[in-house]
Protein backbone atom coordinates (compact mmCIF):
# COMPACT_ATOMS: atom_id res chain seq x y z
CA UNK A 1 0.00 0.00 0.00
CA UNK A 2 1.38 3.42 -0.98
CA UNK A 3 1.80 5.74 2.00
CA UNK A 4 -0.29 8.93 1.88
CA UNK A 5 1.58 12.21 1.33
CA UNK A 6 2.72 14.05 4.45
CA UNK A 7 0.12 16.79 4.03
CA UNK A 8 -2.80 14.39 3.51
CA UNK A 9 -5.46 14.29 6.25
CA UNK A 10 -4.94 11.41 8.65
CA UNK A 11 -7.18 8.42 8.23
CA UNK A 12 -9.67 7.94 11.05
CA UNK A 13 -8.49 5.08 13.32
CA UNK A 14 -5.66 4.66 10.81
CA UNK A 15 -7.95 3.07 8.21
CA UNK A 16 -6.37 3.93 4.85
CA UNK A 17 -8.06 1.05 3.04
CA UNK A 18 -10.93 -0.81 4.63
CA UNK A 19 -12.39 -4.16 3.72
CA UNK A 20 -14.70 -2.22 1.42
CA UNK A 21 -11.79 -0.36 -0.19
CA UNK A 22 -12.58 2.91 1.58
CA UNK A 23 -10.44 5.45 3.41
CA UNK A 24 -12.00 6.59 6.66
CA UNK A 25 -12.00 10.34 7.26
CA UNK A 26 -13.34 12.25 10.24
CA UNK A 27 -16.10 14.72 9.50
CA UNK A 28 -14.52 17.39 11.66
CA UNK A 29 -16.29 20.52 12.83
CA UNK A 30 -15.63 23.71 14.77
CA UNK A 31 -15.69 22.71 18.47
CA UNK A 32 -16.38 26.29 19.58
CA UNK A 33 -19.35 26.43 17.21
CA UNK A 34 -20.55 23.07 18.52
CA UNK A 35 -20.39 24.38 22.10
CA UNK A 36 -22.33 27.50 21.11
CA UNK A 37 -25.02 25.41 19.37
CA UNK A 38 -25.27 23.14 22.39
CA UNK A 39 -25.81 26.09 24.74
CA UNK A 40 -28.20 27.99 22.46
CA UNK A 41 -30.47 25.07 21.61
CA UNK A 42 -30.07 22.69 24.56
CA UNK A 43 -28.59 19.96 22.37
CA UNK A 44 -26.68 16.90 23.50
CA UNK A 45 -22.96 17.29 22.80
CA UNK A 46 -22.85 14.73 19.99
CA UNK A 47 -25.81 16.36 18.22
CA UNK A 48 -24.18 19.80 18.42
CA UNK A 49 -20.88 18.43 17.08
CA UNK A 50 -22.70 16.76 14.18
CA UNK A 51 -24.42 20.01 13.23
CA UNK A 52 -21.17 21.95 13.38
CA UNK A 53 -19.46 19.36 11.18
CA UNK A 54 -22.27 19.71 8.62
CA UNK A 55 -21.77 23.44 8.31
CA UNK A 56 -24.85 24.54 10.29
CA UNK A 57 -24.19 28.07 11.54
CA UNK A 58 -25.37 29.82 14.68
CA UNK A 59 -27.66 31.97 12.56
CA UNK A 60 -29.06 29.04 10.59
CA UNK A 61 -29.43 26.53 13.40
CA UNK A 62 -32.94 27.62 14.39
CA UNK A 63 -34.56 27.00 11.00
CA UNK A 64 -32.45 23.89 10.49
CA UNK A 65 -33.69 22.31 13.70
CA UNK A 66 -37.28 23.51 13.19
CA UNK A 67 -37.75 23.96 9.45
CA UNK A 68 -41.07 25.69 8.90
CA UNK A 69 -42.65 26.43 5.54
CA UNK A 70 -43.49 30.00 6.56
CA UNK A 71 -39.78 30.70 7.08
CA UNK A 72 -38.46 28.97 3.97
CA UNK A 73 -41.21 29.07 1.32
CA UNK A 74 -39.89 30.92 -1.75
CA UNK A 75 -41.75 33.74 -3.48
CA UNK A 76 -43.44 31.96 -6.40
CA UNK A 77 -42.96 35.03 -8.59
CA UNK A 78 -39.19 34.62 -8.30
CA UNK A 79 -39.52 31.65 -10.69
CA UNK A 80 -39.35 32.51 -14.37
CA UNK A 81 -42.77 32.09 -16.05
CA UNK A 82 -44.48 31.22 -12.74
CA UNK A 83 -46.98 34.06 -12.93
CA UNK A 84 -47.79 33.11 -16.53
CA UNK A 85 -48.37 29.50 -15.48
CA UNK A 86 -50.53 30.49 -12.51
CA UNK A 87 -52.76 32.72 -14.66
CA UNK A 88 -53.16 30.02 -17.32
CA UNK A 89 -54.03 27.33 -14.77
CA UNK A 90 -56.49 29.58 -12.97
CA UNK A 91 -58.05 30.51 -16.33
CA UNK A 92 -58.45 26.81 -17.14
CA UNK A 93 -60.07 26.03 -13.78
CA UNK A 94 -62.38 29.03 -13.93
CA UNK A 95 -63.52 28.34 -17.51
CA UNK A 96 -63.64 24.54 -17.32
CA UNK A 97 -61.06 24.23 -20.07
CA UNK A 98 -60.21 20.56 -20.57
CA UNK A 99 -56.80 20.00 -19.03
CA UNK A 100 -54.54 16.96 -18.64
CA UNK A 101 -51.35 16.32 -16.72
CA UNK A 102 -48.50 14.53 -18.52
CA UNK A 103 -46.28 12.93 -15.88
CA UNK A 104 -43.01 11.08 -15.77
CA UNK A 105 -43.38 7.48 -14.61
CA UNK A 106 -41.22 7.72 -11.48
CA UNK A 107 -42.11 8.74 -7.91
CA UNK A 108 -41.38 12.42 -8.48
CA UNK A 109 -43.62 12.43 -11.53
CA UNK A 110 -46.40 10.51 -9.79
CA UNK A 111 -46.40 12.69 -6.68
CA UNK A 112 -46.31 15.84 -8.83
CA UNK A 113 -49.27 14.70 -10.92
CA UNK A 114 -51.23 13.56 -7.86
CA UNK A 115 -50.91 16.99 -6.24
CA UNK A 116 -52.33 18.61 -9.38
CA UNK A 117 -55.15 16.06 -9.68
CA UNK A 118 -56.15 16.61 -6.06
CA UNK A 119 -56.00 20.38 -6.42
CA UNK A 120 -58.14 20.43 -9.55
CA UNK A 121 -60.63 18.04 -7.93
CA UNK A 122 -60.85 20.28 -4.85
CA UNK A 123 -61.69 23.13 -7.23
CA UNK A 124 -64.45 21.07 -8.86
CA UNK A 125 -62.52 20.02 -11.96
CA UNK A 126 -61.20 16.65 -13.09
CA UNK A 127 -57.72 16.55 -14.56
CA UNK A 128 -56.89 14.00 -17.25
CA UNK A 129 -53.86 11.80 -16.59
CA UNK A 130 -51.30 10.67 -19.18
CA UNK A 131 -48.22 8.73 -18.13
CA UNK A 132 -46.11 7.33 -21.01
CA UNK A 133 -45.25 3.66 -21.10
CA UNK A 134 -41.58 3.24 -20.26
CA UNK A 135 -41.04 0.46 -22.79
CA UNK A 136 -43.00 1.65 -25.82
CA UNK A 137 -42.86 5.44 -25.40
CA UNK A 138 -39.87 6.17 -23.22
CA UNK A 139 -39.21 9.27 -21.15
CA UNK A 140 -40.97 12.57 -21.65
CA UNK A 141 -43.60 13.95 -24.00
CA UNK A 142 -43.74 13.04 -27.68
CA UNK A 143 -45.62 14.46 -30.64
CA UNK A 144 -47.67 11.26 -30.78
CA UNK A 145 -48.70 11.60 -27.13
CA UNK A 146 -49.75 15.20 -27.68
CA UNK A 147 -51.75 14.12 -30.74
CA UNK A 148 -53.62 11.56 -28.61
CA UNK A 149 -54.42 14.15 -25.97
CA UNK A 150 -55.57 16.63 -28.60
CA UNK A 151 -57.79 13.96 -30.17
CA UNK A 152 -59.36 13.31 -26.75
CA UNK A 153 -60.41 16.94 -26.56
CA UNK A 154 -57.79 18.35 -24.23
CA UNK A 155 -56.84 21.96 -24.81
CA UNK A 156 -54.16 22.40 -22.12
CA UNK A 157 -51.48 19.95 -20.99
CA UNK A 158 -49.30 20.41 -17.90
CA UNK A 159 -46.12 18.34 -18.04
CA UNK A 160 -44.54 17.46 -14.69
CA UNK A 161 -41.01 16.16 -14.09
CA UNK A 162 -40.40 16.28 -17.84
CA UNK A 163 -40.71 18.59 -20.82
CA UNK A 164 -37.83 21.01 -20.29
CA UNK A 165 -35.79 19.31 -23.04
CA UNK A 166 -38.72 18.34 -25.30
CA UNK A 167 -38.21 21.03 -27.94
CA UNK A 168 -39.48 18.95 -30.88
CA UNK A 169 -42.65 17.64 -29.22
CA UNK A 170 -43.47 21.07 -27.81
CA UNK A 171 -43.11 22.61 -31.26
CA UNK A 172 -45.47 19.93 -32.57
CA UNK A 173 -47.96 20.73 -29.79
CA UNK A 174 -47.89 24.40 -30.72
CA UNK A 175 -48.45 23.55 -34.38
CA UNK A 176 -51.55 21.50 -33.52
CA UNK A 177 -52.97 24.24 -31.29
CA UNK A 178 -52.37 22.46 -27.97
CA UNK A 179 -51.22 24.71 -25.12
CA UNK A 180 -48.54 23.27 -22.81
CA UNK A 181 -47.24 24.36 -19.42
CA UNK A 182 -43.98 22.73 -18.34
CA UNK A 183 -43.32 22.18 -14.61
CA UNK A 184 -39.88 20.59 -14.43
CA UNK A 185 -36.61 20.68 -12.54
CA UNK A 186 -34.11 18.96 -14.81
CA UNK A 187 -30.95 20.76 -15.86
CA UNK A 188 -31.28 23.04 -18.87
CA UNK A 189 -28.31 23.96 -21.05
CA UNK A 190 -30.05 26.45 -23.33
CA UNK A 191 -33.14 28.63 -23.70
CA UNK A 192 -36.52 27.17 -22.75
CA UNK A 193 -38.56 25.39 -25.42
CA UNK A 194 -41.70 26.91 -26.94
CA UNK A 195 -44.58 26.60 -24.47
CA UNK A 196 -47.23 28.65 -22.73
CA UNK A 197 -44.93 28.68 -19.69
CA UNK A 198 -41.80 26.80 -18.65
CA UNK A 199 -41.37 26.78 -14.87
CA UNK A 200 -38.05 25.25 -13.93
CA UNK A 201 -35.72 26.51 -11.19
CA UNK A 202 -32.83 25.23 -13.34
CA UNK A 203 -33.67 27.53 -16.23
CA UNK A 204 -30.63 29.65 -16.98
CA UNK A 205 -32.72 32.81 -16.53
CA UNK A 206 -34.51 31.73 -13.35
CA UNK A 207 -33.55 33.81 -10.32
CA UNK A 208 -35.37 31.79 -7.66
CA UNK A 209 -32.24 30.11 -6.29
CA UNK A 210 -34.30 26.93 -5.88
CA UNK A 211 -32.32 24.67 -8.18
CA UNK A 212 -32.40 21.73 -5.75
CA UNK A 213 -36.19 21.41 -5.83
CA UNK A 214 -37.76 18.30 -7.29
CA UNK A 215 -40.74 18.48 -9.62
CA UNK A 216 -42.96 17.73 -6.62
CA UNK A 217 -41.54 20.82 -4.92
CA UNK A 218 -42.05 22.91 -8.06
CA UNK A 219 -45.70 21.80 -8.19
CA UNK A 220 -46.18 22.74 -4.53
CA UNK A 221 -44.92 26.27 -5.25
CA UNK A 222 -47.04 26.42 -8.41
CA UNK A 223 -50.22 25.60 -6.49
CA UNK A 224 -49.41 28.38 -4.05
CA UNK A 225 -49.05 30.72 -7.04
CA UNK A 226 -52.40 29.56 -8.46
CA UNK A 227 -54.06 30.24 -5.11
CA UNK A 228 -52.54 33.72 -5.04
CA UNK A 229 -53.83 34.39 -8.55
CA UNK A 230 -57.28 33.09 -7.60
CA UNK A 231 -57.42 35.39 -4.55
CA UNK A 232 -56.61 38.34 -6.78
CA UNK A 233 -59.77 37.43 -8.69
CA UNK A 234 -61.87 37.33 -5.55
CA UNK A 235 -61.82 33.57 -4.81
CA UNK A 236 -61.29 32.63 -1.18
CA UNK A 237 -62.72 29.09 -0.92
CA UNK A 238 -59.42 27.54 -2.00
CA UNK A 239 -57.74 24.25 -1.05
CA UNK A 240 -54.54 24.43 0.98
CA UNK A 241 -51.67 22.71 -0.91
CA UNK A 242 -50.10 21.86 2.47
CA UNK A 243 -52.71 19.08 2.69
CA UNK A 244 -50.56 17.18 0.18
CA UNK A 245 -47.15 17.77 1.73
CA UNK A 246 -46.84 14.01 2.19
CA UNK A 247 -46.74 13.73 -1.61
CA UNK A 248 -44.24 16.56 -1.98
CA UNK A 249 -42.05 14.95 0.70
CA UNK A 250 -42.23 11.56 -1.01
CA UNK A 251 -41.12 13.04 -4.33
CA UNK A 252 -38.35 15.03 -2.66
CA UNK A 253 -36.88 12.03 -0.83
CA UNK A 254 -37.19 9.56 -3.69
CA UNK A 255 -35.56 11.95 -6.15
CA UNK A 256 -32.66 12.26 -3.67
CA UNK A 257 -32.87 16.03 -3.34
CA UNK A 258 -30.70 17.57 -0.60
CA UNK A 259 -32.60 17.91 2.66
CA UNK A 260 -31.58 21.50 3.28
CA UNK A 261 -33.50 24.76 3.13
CA UNK A 262 -36.98 24.57 1.64
CA UNK A 263 -36.62 20.86 0.84
CA UNK A 264 -35.97 20.22 4.52
CA UNK A 265 -39.17 22.02 5.46
CA UNK A 266 -41.14 20.06 2.83
CA UNK A 267 -39.94 16.73 4.21
CA UNK A 268 -40.11 17.64 7.89
CA UNK A 269 -43.67 18.91 7.61
CA UNK A 270 -44.63 16.30 5.02
CA UNK A 271 -43.75 13.49 7.42
CA UNK A 272 -46.29 14.90 9.87
CA UNK A 273 -48.96 14.77 7.16
CA UNK A 274 -47.89 11.22 6.25
CA UNK A 275 -48.31 10.06 9.86
CA UNK A 276 -51.86 11.38 9.79
CA UNK A 277 -52.72 8.74 7.18
CA UNK A 278 -55.14 10.95 5.20
CA UNK A 279 -53.91 9.77 1.78
CA UNK A 280 -55.76 6.49 1.43
CA UNK A 281 -53.48 5.37 -1.41
CA UNK A 282 -50.33 5.73 0.67
CA UNK A 283 -52.05 4.10 3.64
CA UNK A 284 -53.10 1.12 1.52
CA UNK A 285 -49.60 0.78 0.10
CA UNK A 286 -48.08 0.85 3.58
CA UNK A 287 -50.43 -1.90 4.72
CA UNK A 288 -49.62 -4.05 1.69
CA UNK A 289 -45.93 -3.67 2.54
CA UNK A 290 -46.57 -4.87 6.09
CA UNK A 291 -45.58 -1.50 7.57
CA UNK A 292 -48.82 0.35 8.39
CA UNK A 293 -47.26 2.96 10.68
CA UNK A 294 -45.04 4.71 8.12
CA UNK A 295 -43.62 8.06 9.15
CA UNK A 296 -39.89 8.33 8.44
CA UNK A 297 -37.55 9.24 5.60
CA UNK A 298 -36.62 5.55 5.45
CA UNK A 299 -40.27 4.66 4.91
CA UNK A 300 -40.53 7.16 2.06
CA UNK A 301 -37.32 6.11 0.33
CA UNK A 302 -37.20 2.36 0.94
CA UNK A 303 -40.75 1.18 1.64
CA UNK A 304 -43.17 3.36 -0.31
CA UNK A 305 -40.87 4.66 -3.06
CA UNK A 306 -39.77 1.33 -4.58
CA UNK A 307 -43.34 0.06 -4.66
CA UNK A 308 -44.64 3.21 -6.35
CA UNK A 309 -41.79 3.03 -8.86
CA UNK A 310 -42.55 -0.62 -9.64
CA UNK A 311 -45.55 0.32 -11.77
CA UNK A 312 -43.48 2.52 -14.05
CA UNK A 313 -40.58 0.09 -14.10
CA UNK A 314 -42.25 -3.13 -15.20
CA UNK A 315 -46.02 -2.59 -15.15
CA UNK A 316 -48.67 0.05 -15.82
CA UNK A 317 -47.04 3.48 -15.67
CA UNK A 318 -50.22 5.21 -14.52
CA UNK A 319 -50.61 3.13 -11.35
CA UNK A 320 -48.63 5.55 -9.17
CA UNK A 321 -50.62 8.66 -10.05
CA UNK A 322 -53.92 6.78 -9.81
CA UNK A 323 -53.04 5.37 -6.38
CA UNK A 324 -51.81 8.67 -4.97
CA UNK A 325 -54.80 10.66 -6.20
CA UNK A 326 -57.71 8.27 -5.59
CA UNK A 327 -60.39 8.75 -2.93
CA UNK A 328 -61.80 5.23 -3.49
CA UNK A 329 -60.63 2.85 -0.71
CA UNK A 330 -61.37 -0.27 -2.77
CA UNK A 331 -59.39 1.03 -5.74
CA UNK A 332 -56.54 2.02 -3.43
CA UNK A 333 -56.35 -1.52 -2.02
CA UNK A 334 -56.49 -3.02 -5.51
CA UNK A 335 -53.69 -0.84 -6.89
CA UNK A 336 -51.57 -1.28 -3.77
CA UNK A 337 -51.79 -5.06 -4.17
CA UNK A 338 -50.77 -4.75 -7.82
CA UNK A 339 -47.77 -2.61 -6.91
CA UNK A 340 -46.74 -5.04 -4.17
CA UNK A 341 -46.73 -7.89 -6.71
CA UNK A 342 -44.89 -5.79 -9.28
CA UNK A 343 -42.26 -4.83 -6.71
CA UNK A 344 -41.64 -8.49 -5.93
CA UNK A 345 -41.25 -9.18 -9.65
CA UNK A 346 -38.95 -6.17 -9.97
CA UNK A 347 -36.68 -7.49 -7.22
CA UNK A 348 -36.54 -10.89 -8.88
CA UNK A 349 -35.54 -9.41 -12.24
CA UNK A 350 -33.04 -7.12 -10.58
CA UNK A 351 -31.32 -10.01 -8.82
CA UNK A 352 -31.12 -11.98 -12.06
CA UNK A 353 -29.36 -9.21 -13.98
CA UNK A 354 -27.22 -7.70 -11.23
CA UNK A 355 -24.62 -10.47 -11.07
CA UNK A 356 -24.12 -10.38 -14.83
CA UNK A 357 -23.95 -6.58 -14.87
CA UNK A 358 -21.48 -6.54 -11.99
CA UNK A 359 -19.15 -8.99 -13.73
CA UNK A 360 -19.22 -6.88 -16.89
CA UNK A 361 -18.70 -3.63 -14.99
CA UNK A 362 -15.78 -4.91 -12.93
CA UNK A 363 -14.00 -5.89 -16.14
CA UNK A 364 -14.08 -2.29 -17.38
CA UNK A 365 -11.14 -0.01 -16.59
CA UNK A 366 -12.35 3.24 -18.13
CA UNK A 367 -13.26 6.26 -15.94
CA UNK A 368 -16.94 5.87 -16.90
CA UNK A 369 -18.38 2.37 -17.08
CA UNK A 370 -21.04 1.57 -19.68
CA UNK A 371 -22.46 -1.96 -19.68
CA UNK A 372 -25.63 -3.40 -21.12
CA UNK A 373 -27.61 -6.20 -22.70
CA UNK A 374 -30.87 -6.32 -24.68
CA UNK A 375 -31.96 -8.97 -22.16
CA UNK A 376 -31.90 -6.50 -19.27
CA UNK A 377 -35.27 -4.92 -18.55
CA UNK A 378 -35.14 -1.10 -18.84
CA UNK A 379 -37.25 -0.85 -15.72
CA UNK A 380 -34.50 -2.11 -13.41
CA UNK A 381 -31.33 -0.74 -15.03
CA UNK A 382 -31.41 2.41 -12.87
CA UNK A 383 -31.30 0.35 -9.70
CA UNK A 384 -28.41 -1.69 -11.08
CA UNK A 385 -26.52 1.48 -12.06
CA UNK A 386 -26.86 2.80 -8.53
CA UNK A 387 -25.63 -0.42 -6.95
CA UNK A 388 -22.66 -0.65 -9.32
CA UNK A 389 -21.75 3.00 -8.79
CA UNK A 390 -21.66 2.40 -5.03
CA UNK A 391 -19.45 -0.65 -5.50
CA UNK A 392 -17.05 0.71 -8.12
CA UNK A 393 -17.07 4.32 -6.88
CA UNK A 394 -17.20 5.71 -10.40
CA UNK A 395 -19.98 6.82 -12.78
CA UNK A 396 -21.89 3.89 -14.26
CA UNK A 397 -24.41 3.66 -17.10
CA UNK A 398 -26.42 0.48 -17.58
CA UNK A 399 -28.20 -0.16 -20.88
CA UNK A 400 -31.23 -2.35 -21.40
CA UNK A 401 -33.82 -2.96 -24.08
CA UNK A 402 -36.48 -5.11 -25.60
CA UNK A 403 -34.65 -6.44 -28.68
CA UNK A 404 -31.18 -5.93 -30.19
CA UNK A 405 -32.88 -4.22 -33.15
CA UNK A 406 -34.19 -1.31 -31.09
CA UNK A 407 -32.07 1.44 -29.50
CA UNK A 408 -30.95 0.83 -25.95
CA UNK A 409 -32.44 2.68 -23.01
CA UNK A 410 -29.80 3.77 -20.53
CA UNK A 411 -29.77 4.87 -16.93
CA UNK A 412 -26.73 6.35 -15.22
CA UNK A 413 -25.63 7.19 -11.69
CA UNK A 414 -22.68 9.36 -10.74
CA UNK A 415 -20.38 10.12 -7.83
CA UNK A 416 -20.27 13.43 -5.98
CA UNK A 417 -18.45 16.09 -7.96
CA UNK A 418 -19.06 14.57 -11.40
CA UNK A 419 -21.91 16.04 -13.47
CA UNK A 420 -23.10 13.02 -15.44
CA UNK A 421 -26.35 14.62 -16.61
CA UNK A 422 -24.56 17.47 -18.38
CA UNK A 423 -22.12 15.07 -20.05
CA UNK A 424 -24.93 12.82 -21.27
CA UNK A 425 -26.74 15.86 -22.68
CA UNK A 426 -23.52 16.82 -24.46
CA UNK A 427 -23.25 13.29 -25.88
CA UNK A 428 -26.77 13.61 -27.29
CA UNK A 429 -25.96 17.02 -28.76
CA UNK A 430 -22.82 15.58 -30.36
CA UNK A 431 -24.81 12.73 -31.91
CA UNK A 432 -23.15 10.00 -29.88
CA UNK A 433 -26.47 9.27 -28.15
CA UNK A 434 -29.90 9.67 -29.68
CA UNK A 435 -31.22 11.56 -26.66
CA UNK A 436 -30.23 12.15 -23.06
CA UNK A 437 -29.90 14.41 -20.06
CA UNK A 438 -30.61 14.49 -16.35
CA UNK A 439 -29.10 15.72 -13.09
CA UNK A 440 -25.54 15.89 -11.83
CA UNK A 441 -25.97 12.55 -10.06
CA UNK A 442 -28.34 10.73 -12.44
CA UNK A 443 -29.01 10.60 -16.15
CA UNK A 444 -31.16 8.85 -18.72
CA UNK A 445 -30.47 8.31 -22.39
CA UNK A 446 -31.24 6.46 -25.60
CA UNK A 447 -28.39 5.14 -27.71
CA UNK A 448 -27.85 2.70 -30.55
CA UNK A 449 -26.30 -0.54 -29.32
CA UNK A 450 -23.35 -0.28 -31.69
CA UNK A 451 -22.52 3.14 -30.20
CA UNK A 452 -21.98 1.80 -26.67
CA UNK A 453 -18.19 1.98 -26.81
CA UNK A 454 -18.31 5.39 -28.48
CA UNK A 455 -20.56 6.61 -25.67
CA UNK A 456 -18.19 5.25 -23.05
CA UNK A 457 -15.21 6.90 -24.73
CA UNK A 458 -17.03 10.23 -25.09
CA UNK A 459 -18.13 10.32 -21.45
CA UNK A 460 -14.75 9.15 -20.15
CA UNK A 461 -12.99 11.91 -22.05
CA UNK A 462 -15.55 14.55 -21.08
CA UNK A 463 -15.54 13.61 -17.39
CA UNK A 464 -12.00 12.31 -16.93
CA UNK A 465 -10.70 15.40 -15.14
CA UNK A 466 -13.78 15.63 -12.88
CA UNK A 467 -13.51 11.96 -11.98
CA UNK A 468 -9.80 12.21 -11.20
CA UNK A 469 -10.46 15.18 -8.92
CA UNK A 470 -13.39 13.47 -7.22
CA UNK A 471 -11.90 9.98 -6.88
CA UNK A 472 -10.41 10.54 -3.43
CA UNK A 473 -13.66 11.95 -2.09
CA UNK A 474 -15.62 9.10 -3.66
CA UNK A 475 -13.50 6.51 -1.84
CA UNK A 476 -13.64 8.35 1.46
CA UNK A 477 -16.08 7.26 4.13
CA UNK A 478 -16.91 10.14 6.43
CA UNK A 479 -17.01 9.17 10.09
CA UNK A 480 -18.86 11.46 12.48
CA UNK A 481 -17.58 10.06 15.78
CA UNK A 482 -16.14 7.04 17.52
CA UNK A 483 -18.30 5.35 20.13
CA UNK A 484 -18.14 2.41 22.47
CA UNK A 485 -20.78 -0.28 22.15
CA UNK A 486 -22.03 0.62 25.61
CA UNK A 487 -22.69 4.20 24.48
CA UNK A 488 -25.18 3.08 21.83
CA UNK A 489 -28.30 3.69 23.88
CA UNK A 490 -31.91 4.69 23.27
CA UNK A 491 -30.98 8.11 24.67
CA UNK A 492 -28.31 8.49 21.96
CA UNK A 493 -30.88 7.48 19.34
CA UNK A 494 -33.23 10.16 20.64
CA UNK A 495 -30.44 12.75 20.50
CA UNK A 496 -29.65 11.88 16.89
CA UNK A 497 -33.33 11.83 15.93
CA UNK A 498 -33.64 15.38 17.26
CA UNK A 499 -31.50 16.76 14.44
CA UNK A 500 -33.19 14.80 11.63
CA UNK A 501 -34.67 14.23 9.15
CA UNK A 502 -31.65 12.80 7.38
CA UNK A 503 -31.14 12.33 3.68
CA UNK A 504 -29.14 13.77 0.80
CA UNK A 505 -27.27 16.87 1.97
CA UNK A 506 -27.70 15.85 5.63
CA UNK A 507 -26.68 12.18 5.79
CA UNK A 508 -27.34 9.88 8.69
CA UNK A 509 -24.50 9.94 11.22
CA UNK A 510 -21.83 7.30 10.73
CA UNK A 511 -20.23 6.02 13.92
CA UNK A 512 -17.03 4.01 14.29
CA UNK A 513 -16.87 1.20 16.84
CA UNK A 514 -13.17 0.50 17.53
CA UNK A 515 -11.79 -2.92 18.43
CA UNK A 516 -14.93 -5.04 18.47
CA UNK A 517 -15.34 -8.74 17.87
CA UNK A 518 -18.14 -10.71 16.23
CA UNK A 519 -19.49 -12.86 19.06
CA UNK A 520 -22.42 -14.36 17.13
CA UNK A 521 -23.17 -14.61 13.43
CA UNK A 522 -26.20 -15.69 11.41
CA UNK A 523 -26.00 -15.63 7.60
CA UNK A 524 -29.29 -14.72 5.90
CA UNK A 525 -30.44 -15.68 2.40
CA UNK A 526 -27.49 -17.99 1.88
CA UNK A 527 -25.00 -15.44 3.14
CA UNK A 528 -26.20 -12.52 1.03
CA UNK A 529 -26.84 -10.62 4.26
CA UNK A 530 -25.24 -11.17 7.67
CA UNK A 531 -26.87 -10.64 11.04
CA UNK A 532 -24.48 -10.71 13.96
CA UNK A 533 -23.66 -9.45 17.45
CA UNK A 534 -20.76 -7.07 18.05
CA UNK A 535 -18.98 -7.06 21.40
CA UNK A 536 -16.37 -4.67 22.79
CA UNK A 537 -13.60 -5.24 25.33
CA UNK A 538 -15.92 -4.44 28.23
CA UNK A 539 -18.40 -7.10 27.17
CA UNK A 540 -21.06 -4.69 25.93
CA UNK A 541 -23.00 -6.16 23.00
CA UNK A 542 -25.26 -4.91 20.24
CA UNK A 543 -27.15 -6.57 17.42
CA UNK A 544 -25.97 -5.72 13.91
CA UNK A 545 -26.93 -6.31 10.29
CA UNK A 546 -24.86 -6.03 7.12
CA UNK A 547 -26.77 -5.93 3.82
CA UNK A 548 -25.63 -7.39 0.50
CA UNK A 549 -22.17 -8.48 1.65
CA UNK A 550 -22.28 -12.04 0.28
CA UNK A 551 -18.93 -12.96 -1.29
CA UNK A 552 -17.40 -9.59 -0.36
CA UNK A 553 -14.42 -9.18 2.01
CA UNK A 554 -16.69 -7.53 4.59
CA UNK A 555 -19.11 -10.44 4.60
CA UNK A 556 -16.27 -12.97 4.80
CA UNK A 557 -14.70 -11.12 7.74
CA UNK A 558 -17.96 -11.11 9.68
CA UNK A 559 -18.66 -14.75 8.98
CA UNK A 560 -15.15 -15.83 9.98
CA UNK A 561 -15.45 -14.22 13.46
CA UNK A 562 -11.65 -13.95 13.56
CA UNK A 563 -9.78 -11.07 15.19
CA UNK A 564 -10.84 -7.58 16.14
CA UNK A 565 -12.48 -5.14 13.76
CA UNK A 566 -13.10 -1.43 13.54
CA UNK A 567 -16.70 -1.18 12.38
CA UNK A 568 -18.36 1.80 10.64
CA UNK A 569 -22.10 1.78 11.16
CA UNK A 570 -25.38 3.65 11.48
CA UNK A 571 -27.40 3.48 14.67
CA UNK A 572 -30.97 2.22 14.20
CA UNK A 573 -34.03 1.29 16.22
CA UNK A 574 -34.56 -2.47 16.29
CA UNK A 575 -38.16 -3.57 16.82
CA UNK A 576 -37.37 -7.14 15.68
CA UNK A 577 -39.13 -9.80 17.73
CA UNK A 578 -41.57 -7.42 19.38
CA UNK A 579 -41.16 -5.49 22.60
CA UNK A 580 -39.90 -1.93 22.95
CA UNK A 581 -37.46 -0.70 20.28
CA UNK A 582 -33.80 -1.09 21.14
CA UNK A 583 -30.61 0.07 19.49
CA UNK A 584 -28.99 -1.94 16.72
CA UNK A 585 -26.44 -1.01 14.08
CA UNK A 586 -26.35 -1.29 10.32
CA UNK A 587 -22.78 -2.18 9.32
CA UNK A 588 -21.50 -0.10 6.41
CA UNK A 589 -17.82 -1.04 6.41
CA UNK A 590 -15.09 -2.53 8.57
CA UNK A 591 -11.33 -2.78 8.83
CA UNK A 592 -8.99 -5.16 10.59
CA UNK A 593 -7.84 -3.64 13.88
CA UNK A 594 -4.07 -3.46 14.22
Amino acid sequence: MVAPPDDAPRAFLGVERSLGGRTWRERAGDLQLAAALRRAHGLPEIAARLLAARGVTREGAGVFLKPMLRDLFPDPSSFADMDLAARAIEDAIASGRRTAVFADYDVDGGTSAAQLVRYFRARGRELGIYVPDRMSEGYGPSAQAFERLKAQGYELVITVDCGAAAEGPLNAAADMGLDVIVLDHHLMAGPPPKALAVVNPNRLDCGSGMGTLTAAGVVLVTLAAVNREARKRGRNDLPDPREWLDLAALGTVCDVAPLTGFNRAIVSQGLKVLRGGKNIGLAALARSAGRPDVGSVYDLGFILGPRINAGGRIGDSSLATRLLSTEDPALAEEIAAQLEDLNAERRKREAEMLAEAQAAAEAERSPVVVVGSPRWHPGVIGIAAGRLKDKLLKPVIVLGGVTPDEPAKGSGRSITGVNLGAAVAAAAKAGVALAGGGHAMAAGLTVEWERREALQDFLSEALGAEIAAAEGAARALSIDAAASVGALTVELLDALDAIGPYGAGHPEPVLALPDVKVSYVNPLKGGEHVRCVLEDARGARIRAIAWRVGGAPLGEALLSQRGLLHVACKLKRDAYGGGPPRPEVEILDAARAA
